[in-house]
């Protein structure tokens, strides 16, 4: 009976301890609001290797914002329907951003959903960062910026008190497939068939899980957004039209089911190495196919989630510098010749312009002066930011957490799948949810070492060496520990 009174006891303790602590702390507030960035029809489009320009608008391209406060720290997290972050644009919207709302600019994440029917702004940025401050208000990037940075003031001016459910869901249908191959030769080859007789099999896992919050306000439980994670690549529309891809349909869905103004915020997970295309089957699946049965899922996971207790809002932030790939003046000279041809309408070999437009984006990180001029030959690829930056790329690893429950990580780079489905198995977290593509995207793609030495494309168009990939992970689970025990 002592025992039994004594762990009574303990029990009482541990709980008012708990009380207390909740009492203490202030309470979690999140804002959540968007902003379209749809460029006018007429301007470049990204995703691929020649000149695409729009000719309309599918659906409209937004930038979605969510502040979270409380504790004493504050962090934002935009979702922006781009194919990438470049790192001028981090910067200049941190920059902004920062001074308006007084959330720390190293707190601030922009993430791209990695659409390929957006825009190639790069070159427009660029241009227009150096240009004087009156000048080129006209221009796309003034208005994307401005775009970001007003959705972020309104998330942070709305932001209130709130109930956070978490939890996952798994694609049980079939939408997403590992895109590189295992040859009976020992190479691997990226977008290949089944059928193929050389192909041994797949290079690599996928991960099904679709990872969920759902964000409530603590007064009147109206439901304010939803957060979905999940790695596919944005990859499924084609053509000439503005597109979201296949989250515009998760956002429909949400909507009709939870109200019209519900912000639905998508984060691509870990997918350098998944794609939409079914090695097995003739037909590439659609992106409304993909959509309604991803949004099925999301809508199935909404009813098993589970409430966070004690959202206790941590943010933690480090830099990594991750080795950049060597280039050569021979490698600059074979490339422009290339690079020239393909705007002229000759691209030549795949992997040969792949390589061409790495070496100049390589030389622009790397030397300053570059050994050759690229503002001629490069779309994408020109940065103020990181101009010269030397044989390293400075790239942020941020994470997010909510009490003991729930943890967002964000990372830069087209990240290999393998790379994030260990990062989840290390967290200490319940619900981890792992965001690609954020804040610089100069990287371009992540594998990790063993992907490295079997090559292909992936490989082929990354500018870092091997062992980024690991790095990242790893500072991406020290992260989630220190903020797991509050360090």
């Amino acid at each position: 009976m002592a025992g039994l009174r004594i762990l009574g006891v303990g029990l009482l303790l541990g709980w008012l301890a708990s009380a207390s602590l909740a009492a203490g702390a202030e309470p979690l507030r999140i804002g959540m609001a968007e902003a379209e960035i749809t460029p006018p029809e007429g301007f470049p489009m990204a995703g691929y290797y020649h000149e695409r320009l729009a000719t309309g608008t599918r659906d409209p391209l937004k930038a979605k914002a969510m502040v979270f406060a409380g504790d004493g720290a504050r962090a934002a997290l935009v979702a922006c329907d781009l194919t990438g972050i470049a790192a001028d644009l981090s910067a200049e919207v941190r920059r902004r951003a920062a001074a308006q709302t007084g959330i720390p600019a190293e707190y601030i994440v922009l993430a791209a959903t990695h659409s390929h029917t957006a825009p190639d702004y790069t070159r427009d940025l660029y241009e227009y960062l150096g240009a004087p401050p009156e000048a080129g208000q006209d221009r796309y990037s003034a208005r994307l910026i401005a775009g970001i940075v007003d959705a972020i003031a309104r998330a942070d001016q709305g932001a209130q008190p709130v109930t956070v459910l978490a939890g996952s869901a798994r694609q049980e249908q079939p939408i997403s497939f590992n895109r590189r191959f295992v040859m009976k030769d020992g190479s691997v080859r990226t977008w290949m068939r089944l059928d193929n007789p050389q192909v041994v099999r797949a290079a690599g896992p996928i991960d099904p899980e679709v990872s969920l919050l759902l964000i409530r306000a603590a007064e009147g439980d109206q439901p304010l957004g939803v957060f979905t994670n999940f790695a596919l690549h944005l990859d499924t529309v084609g053509g000439t039209l503005w597109s979201g891809d296949y989250p515009f349909y998760v956002e429909q869905s949400l909507r009709q089911t939870l109200g019209p103004h519900v912000i639905s915020v998508f984060g691509n997970g870990c997918c350098g190495d998944i794609n939409h295309a079914d090695p097995t089957a003739a037909a590439v699946n659609k992106t409304d196919m993909i959509g309604q049965s991803l949004a099925a899922t999301v809508q199935q996971g909404l009813t098993q989630l589970s409430r966070v207790d004690q959202p206790v809002l941590r943010v933690r932030r480090a830099q990594v510098a991750l080795p950049l790939q060597e280039v050569t003046a021979d490698d600059v000279a074979r490339a422009l010749p290339l690079v020239a041809a393909a705007k002229a309408g000759n691209p030549g070999e795949f992997f040969a312009l792949v390589t061409a437009y790495k070496s100049l984006i390589l030389d622009q990180l790397r030397n300053r002066p570059p050994l050759a001029p690229a503002t001629d030959s490069l779309s994408w690829g020109l940065s103020h930011t990181l101009a010269g930056v030397g044989d390293q790329l400075p790239v942020d690893v941020q994470v997010i957490a909510l009490g003991s429950d729930v943890a967002i990580v964000c990372l830069s780079g087209e990240v290999f799948v393998d790379l994030g489905l260990a990062i989840k198995r290390a967290s200490p977290f319940r619900t981890t949810l792992v965001v690609e593509l954020c804040n610089c995207v100069e990287t371009v793609y992540i594998p990790h070492r063993v992907a490295c030495a079997g090559g292909s494309y992936e490989v082929t168009n990354s500018t870092v060496k091997p062992g980024s990939g690991e790095l990242l992970a790893e500072t991406a689970v020290r992260l989630l520990r220190e903020a797991a025990g509050g360090e």
